[in-house]
């Protein structure tokens, strides 16, 4: 097996004995089994193509420990998809989460002290970062509201939102608030799917989320209008530039215009005093009329 595709294989792995271990611990469902595995599947064949196009030979000590978040992750996605149908123990799936947001500030700074920061780990940490809040969000909602579901689909409209207005994909400055932002939308979410504090204040948790993320998200998309490309105008030709037809030249063409013969003779030709356009003149004489003329 290549070595380009060991990494990943091993994270798919590993997932799946972690679902097998759910099962035979906390009780799995098919559905369950179904959306972890899947969650697994897709993270093994996109990071391989990551791997891939980045020209990485194998996955970096930083990326190794996002790795293990992910599959952290894709224990909480099969959990919040059994809990539909049956008890999910709650303080498992928040065990899970708090290890996994714990883990968010290790891999940072195992890729600076390695010296492997890579655009590939900066994006692998940032799909697991989303995946995880979009999933406690789906978890939240049912007892919240299903505007909780905002918070971890903003991130994914903002993605489809780029598909269409091109001035959305340009590269956004580094900025520590957006960090911070982001972290606080898992610690808020897990704080809120614990269910430790009375309704209203959950409440208040997750509106406080969203309203740090429509901020964050408000100022990068703001900052983007304002730098984007200007549109291309077609400009006018100046009157000057615009080349006029060629004017009608007067020109005596000679008609025979017959006359009373006097004194025998024969008539004779003048010309008249009638001016006849020399394309019309050179296109009944069988001439050629230059292309670019216009009437």
């Amino acid at each position: 097996m290549p070595t380009v595709r060991s990494g990943p294989v091993i994270g798919l792995s590993a997932q799946l004995v972690v679902l097998a271990a759910l099962a035979a611990t906390v009780g799995l469902s098919m559905a369950g089994w179904l959306a972890g595995a899947g969650y697994a599947a897709f993270t093994c064949l996109a990071l391989s193509r990551g791997l891939h196009l980045s020209g990485a030979s194998r996955l970096g000590p930083a990326d190794r420990v996002t790795l293990a978040r992910a599959v952290l992750v894709g224990a909480v996605t099969a959990l919040v998809v059994d809990s539909f149908g049956h008890p999910t123990p709650v303080r498992l799936l928040v065990a899970l989460s708090a290890v996994a947001l714990l883990l968010d500030a290790v891999d940072g700074q195992v890729a600076r002290r390695t010296g492997t920061v890579s655009a590939l780990g900066a994006r692998f940490d940032m799909e697991v970062d989303a995946f995880l809040i979009l999933v406690l969000g789906v978890y939240v909602a049912p007892a919240a509201g299903s505007w909780v579901l905002a918070i971890g689909a903003m991130r994914y409209a903002f993605v489809a939102a780029s598909a269409v207005l091109p001035w959305l994909r340009g590269t956004l400055p580094p900025r520590y608030w957006r960090k911070v932002v982001a972290a606080a939308q898992g610690v808020l979410l897990t704080v809120a799917a614990a269910r430790v504090l009375p309704e209203p204040w959950t409440t208040v948790v997750l509106v406080t989320a969203l309203a740090l993320l429509v901020e964050s998200f408000g100022r990068d998309v703001a900052w983007l209008w304002r730098r984007r490309p200007a549109p291309r105008r077609s400009h006018p030709l100046p009157v000057a530039a615009i080349t006029a037809p060629p004017p009608i030249t007067p020109i005596a063409a000679p008609v025979a215009v017959p006359l009373l013969a006097l004194g025998g003779h024969t008539p004779v030709v003048v010309p008249p005093l009638l001016p006849v356009p020399t394309p019309a003149l050179a296109a009944r004489s069988g001439g050629t009329v230059h292309s670019d003329w216009r009437p």
